[in-house]
């Protein structure tokens, strides 16, 4: 799939003046300036975070000894959650340079590359970190995933994504630890369009309640109980480090490959066989959307690559693995005749299932002391708790 290319002034199109973000971006605005929403939303999260700059990496510094005098007595002062990935990868490096006593944490949704499970192995086994893993039956994954699929909705990974949260708070409370470290950088990556992708636990539920087949028995949901628990009784702080340093992707993968002979796996999201179904194929084909615009817009917004050539990448089709299609089907218990014709039923949205969203828009000011006392990221506020 290629992205369709329209020109300036067709049909009121534009685009930013300094990313790619353009007028498909659900939820867009432009200044005077011609920039959107989307790079001033980003240029007000550099100001609050003194992201990169001597405030944010004092604030993180602060943060470090903050988790050790909380860790004080215990076999573990932190969680991180790793997938194989660059950034959770770097980031248990990073908190054993900095003398922290991490226990690595991984959601196993049995859809793992090869290449993630051994670069987790790599770097837990030489930095002598502890690993936590929940593995839901693959029958149960598969099901789910199933499900999203027949559902015609965009989030097929949600379940994946709400899993990975619930297990490091599952963890963190099994060892009474009070902070888990999340490898996201909006410097990096972006903050993805507010009302391009959503989940929370009665999403999913509903979801797998109306096309699933299975119990749901060893799938960690949470539920909104769930979430209030870790945060209010457990008060399970949320610290995302990369929004505070200077963060480079790119100068982290090489340290990772050098000291660790950690490996590539072909870009975001990749590591994970059903991410990358999502991202390469599902989401260009059946949604019309790609979301590498998040990074690459990311990428030029910060100075790390010229306009012209991100332009270039997201014009070109997304990499799809050899028989990964045919993994998918395969995995999900769906023929070719199944597979085509819920790949072209209408489009659904989440907007047409029992949520929670209007529940956090109708409590954004209890949200908002829970940003501020970081037991809850700030973009977690941003996308839930305003209207769309």
């Amino acid at each position: 799939m290629k992205n369709e290319i329209i020109q300036p002034g067709e049909g009121g199109y534009k685009i930013c003046s300094r990313c790619i973000y353009d007028t498909r971006v659900p939820g867009i605005t432009f200044n005077t300036k011609g920039e959107c929403s989307y790079c001033e939303m980003s240029d007000s999260l550099k100001t609050e975070y003194g992201s990169g700059e001597e405030k944010g990496e004092q604030a993180w510094l602060k943060i470090v000894e903050e988790i050790k005098a909380a860790g004080k007595g215990k076999k573990y002062d932190c969680v991180i959650g790793v997938s194989g990935g660059v950034d959770s990868s770097y980031m248990v490096h990073m908190a054993i340079e900095l003398g922290l006593r991490p226990l690595a944490v991984h959601y196993d949704n049995t859809w793992n590359s090869a290449i993630a499970t051994e670069n987790i192995r790599k770097i837990l086994n030489k930095l002598n970190v502890d690993l936590y893993t929940h593995v839901t039956d693959n029958k149960e994954s598969d099901d789910i995933f199933r499900a999203f699929f027949k559902a015609g909705v965009p989030e097929l990974d949600a379940a994946t994504d709400l899993a990975f949260a619930e297990t490091h708070y599952r963890a963190a409370a099994k060892y009474g630890i009070k902070y888990v470290l999340e490898g996201h950088s909006f410097i990096e990556e972006g903050v993805s369009p507010l009302s391009t992708m959503y989940f929370d636990g009665k999403y999913i539920k509903s979801i797998h309640k109306k096309f699933g087949n299975q119990k749901m028995k060893t799938y960690p949901l949470m539920n909104f109980f769930n979430f209030m628990k870790w945060i209010l009784f457990y008060r399970i702080r949320k610290i995302r480090p990369y929004w505070l340093i200077k963060y480079s992707k790119e100068e982290a993968k090489k340290l990772l490959e050098e000291k660790y002979d950690w490996k590539y796996y072909g870009g975001h999201h990749l590591e994970n066989r059903m991410s990358a179904f999502m991202h390469s194929y599902y989401l260009p084909h059946r949604f019309k959307i790609d979301q590498r615009n998040n990074s690459l817009s990311a990428l030029v917004r910060n100075g790390a690559m010229k306009k012209e050539d991100a332009l270039n990448i997201y014009n070109s089709k997304p990499h799809i693995e050899d028989q990964l299609l045919e993994y998918f089907k395969k995995r999900i218990n769906l023929s070719e005749e199944d597979f085509e014709k819920y790949m072209n039923q209408s489009l659904h949205s989440f907007r047409e299932f029992p949520t929670y969203k209007r529940r956090f828009e109708r409590l954004k000011p209890f949200f908002y002391l829970m940003y501020k006392a970081n037991l809850v990221p700030k973009s977690f506020y941003i996308k839930y708790t305003n209207k769309l």
